[in-house]
């Protein structure tokens, strides 16, 4: 099954705000989702931005793939910048033992 995070749209006809939410890559736009793990609302000035960061790494690092909009709220609120700097890491090498 692959996963998404996007947003969904919620709100009255012309006065858009979004949920940020995980959900299954094929379904609809507005359709089923898995959890709820933000919210954006565009019309404030500045606009609002709310995403629990806790569940959105977990989300990333367990393989959801974010559509463009939801990569770009992600790194406003810099949980993107986080995500990149983990997956950025590499191990360290492991100490030589050839000398033994």
């Amino acid at each position: 099954m692959a996963v998404r995070i996007r947003l969904r749209r919620i709100g009255k006809k012309k006065q858009p705000q979004y949920r940020m939410v995980v959900a299954e890559a094929l379904g609809p736009r507005d359709g089923k989702f898995i959890e709820i793990i933000g919210n954006y609302d565009p019309r404030r000035v500045p606009p609002l931005y709310s995403v629990n960061e806790e569940r959105a790494l977990n989300w990333l690092r367990n393989g959801a793939q974010p559509s463009e909009t939801a990569q770009r709220v992600l790194a406003h609120v810099g949980i993107w910048d986080k995500f990149a700097a983990e997956k950025g890491k590499k191990p360290a090498p492991a100490a030589d033992v050839e000398n033994a």
